[in-house]
Protein backbone atom coordinates (compact mmCIF):
# COMPACT_ATOMS: atom_id res chain seq x y z
CA UNK A 1 0.00 0.00 0.00
CA UNK A 2 1.28 3.51 -0.86
CA UNK A 3 1.40 6.63 1.52
CA UNK A 4 0.01 9.66 0.24
CA UNK A 5 2.98 11.70 -1.41
CA UNK A 6 2.55 15.58 -1.93
CA UNK A 7 5.07 15.32 -4.55
CA UNK A 8 2.84 13.71 -6.39
CA UNK A 9 -0.47 13.92 -5.21
CA UNK A 10 -1.68 10.47 -5.11
CA UNK A 11 -4.74 11.22 -3.62
CA UNK A 12 -8.11 8.76 -4.97
CA UNK A 13 -10.97 10.48 -5.70
CA UNK A 14 -14.33 9.50 -7.16
CA UNK A 15 -17.97 11.14 -8.23
CA UNK A 16 -20.82 11.78 -5.68
CA UNK A 17 -23.84 12.91 -6.03
CA UNK A 18 -24.56 14.90 -2.41
CA UNK A 19 -28.06 14.99 -1.61
CA UNK A 20 -29.84 17.45 0.73
CA UNK A 21 -27.72 20.34 2.02
CA UNK A 22 -25.96 18.99 5.57
CA UNK A 23 -27.91 21.40 7.97
CA UNK A 24 -25.07 21.05 10.19
CA UNK A 25 -24.09 17.47 10.93
CA UNK A 26 -26.13 14.39 9.06
CA UNK A 27 -28.40 12.73 11.49
CA UNK A 28 -28.30 9.45 10.00
CA UNK A 29 -25.84 7.37 7.78
CA UNK A 30 -25.36 3.44 6.42
CA UNK A 31 -23.69 2.61 9.14
CA UNK A 32 -26.96 3.44 11.75
CA UNK A 33 -28.41 6.39 13.59
CA UNK A 34 -26.30 8.96 14.49
CA UNK A 35 -26.04 12.15 16.52
CA UNK A 36 -24.26 15.31 16.57
CA UNK A 37 -22.01 16.98 19.13
CA UNK A 38 -20.07 20.33 19.60
CA UNK A 39 -20.81 21.42 16.06
CA UNK A 40 -18.34 19.37 14.08
CA UNK A 41 -18.61 15.30 15.35
CA UNK A 42 -20.66 12.89 15.04
CA UNK A 43 -20.53 9.42 17.12
CA UNK A 44 -22.88 6.73 16.70
CA UNK A 45 -25.96 7.07 18.97
CA UNK A 46 -26.12 3.58 20.39
CA UNK A 47 -22.78 4.47 22.15
CA UNK A 48 -23.52 7.74 23.51
CA UNK A 49 -23.11 6.29 27.29
CA UNK A 50 -19.35 6.53 26.10
CA UNK A 51 -19.19 9.55 23.75
CA UNK A 52 -15.92 11.26 23.80
CA UNK A 53 -14.10 8.30 25.66
CA UNK A 54 -12.62 5.89 22.82
CA UNK A 55 -12.70 2.39 23.85
CA UNK A 56 -9.74 0.26 21.85
CA UNK A 57 -12.53 -0.66 19.35
CA UNK A 58 -12.71 2.88 18.23
CA UNK A 59 -9.33 3.69 17.52
CA UNK A 60 -8.18 2.17 14.00
CA UNK A 61 -5.89 -0.94 14.19
CA UNK A 62 -2.27 -1.04 13.84
CA UNK A 63 -0.62 -3.26 10.96
CA UNK A 64 2.23 -6.12 11.57
CA UNK A 65 4.16 -3.73 10.81
CA UNK A 66 3.33 -1.13 13.29
CA UNK A 67 1.62 1.73 11.26
CA UNK A 68 -2.16 2.78 11.73
CA UNK A 69 -2.38 2.39 8.03
CA UNK A 70 -6.22 4.31 7.28
CA UNK A 71 -7.58 3.86 3.43
CA UNK A 72 -9.06 7.53 2.25
CA UNK A 73 -11.30 8.35 -0.74
CA UNK A 74 -12.08 12.03 -1.60
CA UNK A 75 -14.45 13.49 -3.51
CA UNK A 76 -14.05 14.17 -7.19
CA UNK A 77 -15.69 17.14 -6.56
CA UNK A 78 -12.42 18.36 -4.81
CA UNK A 79 -10.19 20.69 -7.34
CA UNK A 80 -6.44 19.48 -8.10
CA UNK A 81 -5.54 22.35 -5.81
CA UNK A 82 -8.07 21.41 -2.93
CA UNK A 83 -7.34 17.58 -3.19
CA UNK A 84 -3.12 19.31 -2.65
CA UNK A 85 -4.28 20.60 0.40
CA UNK A 86 -5.65 17.82 1.95
CA UNK A 87 -2.51 15.66 1.17
CA UNK A 88 -0.47 18.16 2.32
CA UNK A 89 -2.54 18.48 5.68
CA UNK A 90 -2.08 14.37 6.13
CA UNK A 91 1.59 14.39 5.14
CA UNK A 92 2.10 15.84 8.24
CA UNK A 93 0.18 12.86 10.27
CA UNK A 94 2.79 10.62 7.72
CA UNK A 95 5.52 12.51 8.32
CA UNK A 96 5.49 12.34 12.19
CA UNK A 97 3.45 9.64 13.46
CA UNK A 98 2.93 6.24 12.63
CA UNK A 99 -0.64 6.85 11.53
CA UNK A 100 -0.05 6.09 7.29
CA UNK A 101 -3.36 7.92 5.25
CA UNK A 102 -3.52 5.43 2.15
CA UNK A 103 -5.34 5.37 -0.74
CA UNK A 104 -8.50 3.19 -0.56
CA UNK A 105 -8.94 0.22 -2.75
CA UNK A 106 -10.83 -2.53 -1.44
CA UNK A 107 -10.71 -2.27 1.91
CA UNK A 108 -14.12 -2.45 4.13
CA UNK A 109 -13.08 0.12 6.74
CA UNK A 110 -12.23 3.53 5.43
CA UNK A 111 -12.28 7.46 5.56
CA UNK A 112 -14.83 8.72 2.51
CA UNK A 113 -14.04 12.50 2.27
CA UNK A 114 -17.19 14.70 0.70
CA UNK A 115 -17.83 18.00 -0.08
CA UNK A 116 -20.52 19.21 2.57
CA UNK A 117 -21.47 22.73 3.57
CA UNK A 118 -20.16 22.26 7.37
CA UNK A 119 -16.32 20.40 8.55
CA UNK A 120 -17.56 17.75 10.21
CA UNK A 121 -16.46 14.10 11.24
CA UNK A 122 -17.29 10.80 12.92
CA UNK A 123 -15.45 10.50 16.31
CA UNK A 124 -13.46 6.89 16.24
CA UNK A 125 -13.56 4.64 13.85
CA UNK A 126 -16.75 3.32 13.36
CA UNK A 127 -16.43 0.69 10.39
CA UNK A 128 -17.23 0.59 6.78
CA UNK A 129 -17.68 3.69 4.68
CA UNK A 130 -16.81 6.47 7.35
CA UNK A 131 -17.70 9.73 5.82
CA UNK A 132 -16.12 13.00 6.89
CA UNK A 133 -17.37 16.22 5.26
CA UNK A 134 -15.34 19.19 4.55
CA UNK A 135 -17.12 22.54 3.07
CA UNK A 136 -14.92 24.27 0.17
CA UNK A 137 -15.45 27.69 1.08
CA UNK A 138 -14.63 27.41 4.76
CA UNK A 139 -12.79 24.06 5.46
CA UNK A 140 -9.89 23.63 2.80
CA UNK A 141 -7.00 24.64 4.83
CA UNK A 142 -4.42 22.37 6.35
CA UNK A 143 -4.93 22.74 10.05
CA UNK A 144 -9.35 22.99 9.87
CA UNK A 145 -8.84 19.03 7.63
CA UNK A 146 -6.56 17.83 10.16
CA UNK A 147 -9.35 19.39 13.16
CA UNK A 148 -11.28 16.90 11.27
CA UNK A 149 -8.97 13.91 10.81
CA UNK A 150 -8.09 14.23 14.20
CA UNK A 151 -11.61 13.74 15.15
CA UNK A 152 -11.95 10.82 13.26
CA UNK A 153 -8.47 9.04 15.31
CA UNK A 154 -10.37 9.62 18.55
CA UNK A 155 -9.47 12.96 19.96
CA UNK A 156 -11.67 15.52 21.27
CA UNK A 157 -11.77 19.54 21.66
CA UNK A 158 -8.99 20.79 23.33
CA UNK A 159 -11.38 23.42 25.39
CA UNK A 160 -13.81 20.20 26.72
CA UNK A 161 -11.02 18.00 27.99
CA UNK A 162 -11.74 17.34 31.88
CA UNK A 163 -8.95 19.60 33.52
CA UNK A 164 -9.52 22.65 31.17
CA UNK A 165 -10.76 24.92 33.98
CA UNK A 166 -7.56 25.18 35.43
CA UNK A 167 -6.20 26.54 31.76
CA UNK A 168 -9.28 28.22 30.31
CA UNK A 169 -12.59 30.24 31.33
CA UNK A 170 -15.49 29.92 29.68
CA UNK A 171 -17.64 32.95 29.63
CA UNK A 172 -20.85 31.81 29.27
CA UNK A 173 -22.73 34.85 29.29
CA UNK A 174 -21.16 35.44 25.49
CA UNK A 175 -22.06 32.05 23.94
CA UNK A 176 -24.85 32.30 21.10
CA UNK A 177 -28.06 30.60 22.59
CA UNK A 178 -27.88 27.19 21.28
CA UNK A 179 -24.50 26.76 20.94
CA UNK A 180 -23.24 26.17 24.61
CA UNK A 181 -22.73 22.61 23.80
CA UNK A 182 -19.67 23.55 22.21
CA UNK A 183 -18.16 24.41 25.34
CA UNK A 184 -18.88 21.45 27.76
CA UNK A 185 -16.32 19.42 29.39
CA UNK A 186 -16.43 15.57 28.86
CA UNK A 187 -14.52 13.26 30.94
CA UNK A 188 -11.74 12.78 28.55
CA UNK A 189 -8.57 10.76 28.86
CA UNK A 190 -5.97 12.72 28.33
CA UNK A 191 -2.91 11.17 28.30
CA UNK A 192 -0.82 12.24 31.21
CA UNK A 193 0.03 15.03 28.52
CA UNK A 194 -0.23 19.03 29.11
CA UNK A 195 -3.35 21.32 28.03
CA UNK A 196 -2.57 22.55 24.47
CA UNK A 197 -2.99 25.95 23.96
CA UNK A 198 -1.48 25.78 20.73
CA UNK A 199 -3.48 22.55 19.17
CA UNK A 200 -5.37 22.66 16.25
CA UNK A 201 -8.02 21.28 18.20
CA UNK A 202 -8.82 24.09 20.41
CA UNK A 203 -11.73 26.97 19.19
CA UNK A 204 -10.81 30.27 18.94
CA UNK A 205 -11.25 32.62 21.75
CA UNK A 206 -14.09 34.54 19.61
CA UNK A 207 -16.25 31.32 18.64
CA UNK A 208 -19.95 31.01 18.78
CA UNK A 209 -20.37 34.51 20.30
CA UNK A 210 -23.11 36.10 21.01
CA UNK A 211 -21.31 39.65 20.70
CA UNK A 212 -18.94 41.00 18.62
CA UNK A 213 -15.56 41.59 20.73
CA UNK A 214 -16.36 39.57 23.65
CA UNK A 215 -14.18 36.30 24.17
CA UNK A 216 -15.92 33.07 24.81
CA UNK A 217 -12.90 31.37 25.93
CA UNK A 218 -10.15 32.95 28.19
CA UNK A 219 -6.77 31.65 29.02
CA UNK A 220 -6.09 31.73 32.37
CA UNK A 221 -4.20 33.21 33.93
CA UNK A 222 -2.35 34.92 30.81
CA UNK A 223 -5.35 35.65 28.74
CA UNK A 224 -2.64 37.11 25.49
CA UNK A 225 -2.54 33.35 25.11
CA UNK A 226 -2.90 32.75 21.11
CA UNK A 227 -5.38 30.07 21.11
CA UNK A 228 -7.36 28.57 17.50
CA UNK A 229 -4.71 28.23 15.16
CA UNK A 230 -5.18 26.03 11.88
CA UNK A 231 -1.70 26.71 10.72
CA UNK A 232 -0.92 22.73 11.57
CA UNK A 233 -0.39 19.94 14.25
CA UNK A 234 1.10 21.12 17.02
CA UNK A 235 3.89 19.52 18.89
CA UNK A 236 1.51 17.97 21.63
CA UNK A 237 -0.67 17.73 19.08
CA UNK A 238 1.80 15.19 17.87
CA UNK A 239 2.73 13.56 20.69
CA UNK A 240 -0.71 12.71 21.85
CA UNK A 241 -1.21 10.61 18.42
CA UNK A 242 1.89 8.49 18.88
CA UNK A 243 1.05 7.89 22.61
CA UNK A 244 -2.51 6.91 21.75
CA UNK A 245 -1.40 4.55 18.93
CA UNK A 246 1.48 3.92 20.91
CA UNK A 247 4.01 4.77 18.04
CA UNK A 248 7.31 4.42 18.88
CA UNK A 249 8.36 7.95 16.93
CA UNK A 250 10.63 10.92 17.99
CA UNK A 251 9.01 13.66 16.39
CA UNK A 252 8.93 17.37 17.35
CA UNK A 253 6.91 20.56 15.91
CA UNK A 254 8.88 23.57 16.13
CA UNK A 255 6.42 26.25 15.01
CA UNK A 256 7.55 29.85 16.44
CA UNK A 257 9.36 32.10 13.97
CA UNK A 258 13.06 30.92 15.69
CA UNK A 259 14.29 28.82 18.26
CA UNK A 260 16.54 26.24 19.45
CA UNK A 261 16.86 22.31 19.51
CA UNK A 262 19.62 19.65 20.02
CA UNK A 263 20.24 15.85 19.94
CA UNK A 264 18.95 14.05 23.22
CA UNK A 265 21.23 13.87 26.20
CA UNK A 266 23.72 17.05 24.46
CA UNK A 267 26.00 17.29 26.17
CA UNK A 268 26.46 14.19 26.82
CA UNK A 269 26.92 11.89 24.28
CA UNK A 270 23.40 10.88 22.36
CA UNK A 271 21.62 7.40 22.44
CA UNK A 272 22.24 4.67 19.99
CA UNK A 273 19.49 3.24 17.73
CA UNK A 274 17.28 6.36 17.22
CA UNK A 275 15.65 8.51 14.40
CA UNK A 276 13.96 11.55 15.56
CA UNK A 277 12.89 14.27 13.61
CA UNK A 278 12.10 18.03 13.57
CA UNK A 279 9.85 19.58 11.70
CA UNK A 280 10.02 23.49 11.47
CA UNK A 281 7.07 25.67 10.36
CA UNK A 282 7.48 29.15 11.03
CA UNK A 283 4.15 31.21 9.65
CA UNK A 284 6.31 33.06 6.91
CA UNK A 285 9.07 33.86 5.23
CA UNK A 286 11.73 31.05 4.21
CA UNK A 287 13.87 29.00 7.30
CA UNK A 288 16.82 29.81 8.04
CA UNK A 289 18.76 26.82 10.04
CA UNK A 290 22.22 27.25 11.57
CA UNK A 291 24.17 24.50 13.75
CA UNK A 292 26.36 26.23 16.48
CA UNK A 293 27.84 22.64 17.57
CA UNK A 294 27.87 19.85 15.54
CA UNK A 295 29.94 16.34 16.70
CA UNK A 296 28.77 12.86 15.03
CA UNK A 297 30.48 9.94 14.70
CA UNK A 298 31.96 9.86 11.83
CA UNK A 299 31.60 6.70 9.14
CA UNK A 300 32.22 6.36 5.89
CA UNK A 301 30.08 7.71 3.55
CA UNK A 302 28.27 8.55 6.99
CA UNK A 303 26.39 5.86 6.84
CA UNK A 304 26.27 5.30 11.07
CA UNK A 305 25.08 8.28 12.59
CA UNK A 306 24.12 11.54 10.42
CA UNK A 307 21.73 14.23 10.04
CA UNK A 308 19.88 15.17 6.66
CA UNK A 309 17.95 18.35 6.26
CA UNK A 310 14.75 18.41 3.36
CA UNK A 311 13.27 21.48 2.50
CA UNK A 312 9.86 20.70 3.10
CA UNK A 313 7.80 18.92 5.43
CA UNK A 314 8.25 15.50 4.37
CA UNK A 315 11.06 12.66 3.78
CA UNK A 316 10.19 13.00 0.04
CA UNK A 317 10.78 16.46 -0.01
CA UNK A 318 14.15 17.83 -2.08
CA UNK A 319 17.24 17.17 -0.04
CA UNK A 320 19.22 20.44 1.27
CA UNK A 321 21.95 18.91 2.84
CA UNK A 322 22.36 14.32 2.69
CA UNK A 323 23.82 12.57 5.49
CA UNK A 324 26.26 15.04 7.21
CA UNK A 325 28.36 13.36 9.73
CA UNK A 326 32.15 13.99 11.81
CA UNK A 327 32.83 17.15 13.40
CA UNK A 328 34.69 20.51 11.88
CA UNK A 329 32.61 22.20 9.67
CA UNK A 330 28.58 23.07 10.94
CA UNK A 331 26.09 22.62 8.60
CA UNK A 332 23.56 25.66 7.68
CA UNK A 333 20.83 25.51 5.13
CA UNK A 334 18.29 28.05 3.89
CA UNK A 335 14.83 26.00 2.57
CA UNK A 336 12.87 27.84 -0.21
CA UNK A 337 9.69 28.47 1.95
CA UNK A 338 8.61 27.88 5.41
CA UNK A 339 9.22 24.64 6.16
CA UNK A 340 12.11 22.03 6.61
CA UNK A 341 12.55 18.87 7.97
CA UNK A 342 15.59 17.57 9.92
CA UNK A 343 16.29 13.86 10.49
CA UNK A 344 18.78 12.43 12.85
CA UNK A 345 19.65 8.78 12.40
CA UNK A 346 22.21 6.93 14.97
CA UNK A 347 22.84 3.50 14.47
CA UNK A 348 22.75 0.80 17.51
CA UNK A 349 26.80 0.79 17.96
CA UNK A 350 27.78 3.23 21.06
CA UNK A 351 29.62 6.38 20.50
CA UNK A 352 31.39 9.35 22.96
CA UNK A 353 29.99 12.05 20.57
CA UNK A 354 28.24 14.85 21.92
CA UNK A 355 26.02 15.18 19.01
CA UNK A 356 24.29 18.74 17.81
CA UNK A 357 22.82 22.02 18.85
CA UNK A 358 21.57 24.37 16.23
CA UNK A 359 19.00 27.56 15.83
CA UNK A 360 16.38 27.94 13.42
CA UNK A 361 15.02 31.72 12.74
CA UNK A 362 13.73 33.26 9.30
CA UNK A 363 14.93 35.40 6.15
CA UNK A 364 12.90 37.19 3.41
CA UNK A 365 14.42 35.26 0.38
CA UNK A 366 17.17 32.89 0.16
CA UNK A 367 17.90 29.17 -0.40
CA UNK A 368 20.37 26.09 -0.78
CA UNK A 369 21.67 25.10 -3.98
CA UNK A 370 23.32 21.59 -4.78
CA UNK A 371 22.92 21.52 -8.06
CA UNK A 372 26.90 21.32 -9.93
CA UNK A 373 26.16 25.00 -11.66
CA UNK A 374 23.80 27.73 -10.98
CA UNK A 375 23.26 31.34 -11.01
CA UNK A 376 21.83 33.21 -7.65
CA UNK A 377 20.36 36.78 -8.49
CA UNK A 378 18.63 39.20 -6.64
CA UNK A 379 15.17 39.30 -6.09
CA UNK A 380 13.08 40.58 -8.95
CA UNK A 381 16.62 40.72 -11.25
CA UNK A 382 17.08 42.29 -13.82
CA UNK A 383 14.61 44.63 -12.84
CA UNK A 384 15.32 46.90 -9.56
CA UNK A 385 15.47 44.55 -6.03
CA UNK A 386 12.53 45.54 -3.52
CA UNK A 387 13.25 47.49 -0.53
CA UNK A 388 13.90 46.52 3.23
CA UNK A 389 15.21 42.65 1.90
CA UNK A 390 17.61 40.20 4.13
CA UNK A 391 18.73 37.30 1.50
CA UNK A 392 20.64 34.28 2.76
CA UNK A 393 22.00 31.72 -0.23
CA UNK A 394 23.57 28.61 0.70
CA UNK A 395 25.80 26.68 -2.48
CA UNK A 396 26.86 23.54 -0.57
CA UNK A 397 29.11 21.21 -2.46
CA UNK A 398 30.13 17.84 -2.01
CA UNK A 399 32.88 16.68 0.68
CA UNK A 400 36.56 17.27 -1.30
CA UNK A 401 34.88 19.85 -3.73
CA UNK A 402 35.40 23.55 -4.38
CA UNK A 403 32.98 26.41 -5.19
CA UNK A 404 33.64 28.44 -8.27
CA UNK A 405 31.86 32.01 -7.90
CA UNK A 406 31.51 34.79 -10.92
CA UNK A 407 29.94 37.86 -10.89
CA UNK A 408 28.48 38.66 -14.03
CA UNK A 409 26.53 41.80 -13.20
CA UNK A 410 26.35 43.73 -10.42
CA UNK A 411 24.74 47.33 -9.35
CA UNK A 412 23.46 48.16 -5.90
CA UNK A 413 23.30 51.45 -3.68
CA UNK A 414 26.64 53.43 -3.92
CA UNK A 415 27.45 54.14 0.41
CA UNK A 416 29.97 54.56 2.85
CA UNK A 417 31.12 51.32 3.80
CA UNK A 418 28.32 49.44 1.87
CA UNK A 419 25.95 50.60 5.24
CA UNK A 420 22.78 50.69 3.33
CA UNK A 421 22.57 47.72 0.59
CA UNK A 422 25.34 45.40 0.50
CA UNK A 423 26.53 41.95 -0.87
CA UNK A 424 29.18 39.66 2.02
CA UNK A 425 30.52 36.39 0.76
CA UNK A 426 31.42 33.58 3.26
CA UNK A 427 33.67 31.43 2.68
CA UNK A 428 32.64 28.25 4.81
CA UNK A 429 30.04 27.94 7.62
CA UNK A 430 32.33 28.68 10.31
CA UNK A 431 32.34 31.64 12.89
CA UNK A 432 36.13 32.23 11.43
CA UNK A 433 35.12 31.87 7.71
CA UNK A 434 37.28 34.01 5.82
CA UNK A 435 34.54 37.24 4.54
CA UNK A 436 34.30 38.95 1.18
CA UNK A 437 33.24 42.03 0.90
CA UNK A 438 30.99 44.17 1.70
CA UNK A 439 30.22 44.78 -2.21
CA UNK A 440 28.18 47.82 -3.30
CA UNK A 441 27.48 50.58 -5.82
CA UNK A 442 29.68 49.13 -8.78
CA UNK A 443 32.27 47.59 -6.84
CA UNK A 444 34.06 44.50 -9.43
CA UNK A 445 33.47 41.45 -7.38
CA UNK A 446 36.58 39.17 -8.13
CA UNK A 447 36.16 35.81 -9.35
CA UNK A 448 36.36 33.53 -6.08
CA UNK A 449 37.22 29.76 -5.65
CA UNK A 450 36.40 28.25 -1.96
CA UNK A 451 38.61 26.92 0.31
CA UNK A 452 36.00 23.94 1.16
CA UNK A 453 32.34 23.03 0.31
CA UNK A 454 29.99 25.15 1.81
CA UNK A 455 29.93 28.82 0.84
CA UNK A 456 27.35 31.55 1.97
CA UNK A 457 25.96 34.80 0.28
CA UNK A 458 24.31 37.40 2.33
CA UNK A 459 22.34 40.41 0.73
CA UNK A 460 20.65 43.35 2.87
CA UNK A 461 18.74 46.48 1.06
CA UNK A 462 17.24 48.99 3.60
CA UNK A 463 14.22 51.14 2.93
CA UNK A 464 14.84 53.84 0.21
CA UNK A 465 16.90 53.36 -3.34
CA UNK A 466 16.37 50.25 -5.71
CA UNK A 467 18.84 49.46 -8.13
CA UNK A 468 19.00 46.39 -10.84
CA UNK A 469 20.77 43.88 -8.43
CA UNK A 470 23.57 41.04 -9.17
CA UNK A 471 23.85 37.87 -10.87
CA UNK A 472 26.39 35.55 -9.73
CA UNK A 473 27.07 32.53 -11.70
CA UNK A 474 28.62 29.44 -9.60
CA UNK A 475 30.28 25.94 -10.36
CA UNK A 476 31.17 23.08 -8.16
CA UNK A 477 34.60 21.63 -9.10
Amino acid sequence: MNHLALSTIILSFHTVTLGKPLQGIQKTSASGETESHQDDIVYRRRTRRSVMSCTRTCYWPKSRDGLVNIPVKVSAEFSAEERATLAEAMQEFITLTCVKFINHTAEHDYLDINVANHCWSFFGKIGGKQQLGLMKSGCIHKGAIQHELSHALGFIHEHTRSDRDEYVKINWQYVAQGEEENFEKVASLNLGLPYDYASVMHYGAYDFSNTTGRATIVPIPNASIPIGQRLGLSNLDVKKINKLYSCNYCSTVLSNSSGNFSSDNYPSSYPSNVECLWLIRIPQDKVLLKFHVFDLELSPNCTSDYIRIYDGISRNSPILIDKFCGTGQLPIAVAFGSTMLIQFVSDNEATAAKGFTASYTHVKCGGTFTDASGAITSPDFPERYPKNQDCLWIIRAPIGSKISLTMSSFELEDSVNCRYDRLIIHDGSQVGSQVFGPYCGRMEVPALTSTGSFVQIEFQTDVAFEFQGFKLDYSIN
